[in-house]
């Protein structure tokens, strides 16, 4: 009966040192720089950033969730988007824009939803109604660029307003 436990003791010992190591093995093979993907079925699948263009999400009009390329010298980060914005409407009125830290998006123009990410050092909305703005910081003042559904924020913005964050916080 001694030998038995002793066995069954050193066997339990073995188990959890290669459990132990098999984790560590898992856990060190992230390193900065990748993400990974877990399944609902526990498998991992591992990507490098450096090959990754965005990140979209099903459900969203394939609005990019966020941009993993480099974001231009001098641009503003990501918190400073958040809050409620004052825009024009390109006709002399204003309305507001929400952006949320979520990613949602509101403006009372309106009544709209939509979805913004930061890409290339800008928010980009796009509103469940098809219709598109981007906020962006040009020589040190954030504007609203509006485009209508169809177009793309590369296209010519059907007009171009001042935006004011109501609401600014500390970053």
């Amino acid at each position: 009966m001694r030998k038995f436990v002793i066995v069954l003791a050193g066997c339990a010992i073995m188990l959890l040192g290669a459990a132990r190591a098999n984790a560590q093995t898992h856990a060190g093979k992230n390193t900065a720089g990748q993400i990974v993907i877990v399944f609902k079925d526990g498998h991992r699948q591992t990507f490098n950033f450096a090959d990754v263009a965005r990140i979209e999400f099903s459900g969203t009009g394939s609005v990019p969730i966020g941009d993993t390329g480099s974001t231009p010298p001098g641009a503003p980060p990501r918190g400073h988007f958040f809050g409620k914005w004052e825009v024009g409407d390109g006709s002399g009125g204003t309305f507001y824009i929400t952006l949320e830290e979520s990613g949602n998006a509101y403006r009372t123009l309106h009544r709209a939803h939509g979805r913004w990410a930061y890409v290339n050092g800008e928010a980009r909305v796009t509103w469940d109604d098809g219709a598109m703005d981007a906020i962006r910081r040009i020589d040190g003042k954030d504007q609203k660029f509006a485009y209508h559904a169809g177009k793309s924020f590369t296209d010519e913005p059907d007009n171009v307003t001042e935006a004011k964050n109501t609401s600014p916080r500390p970053i």
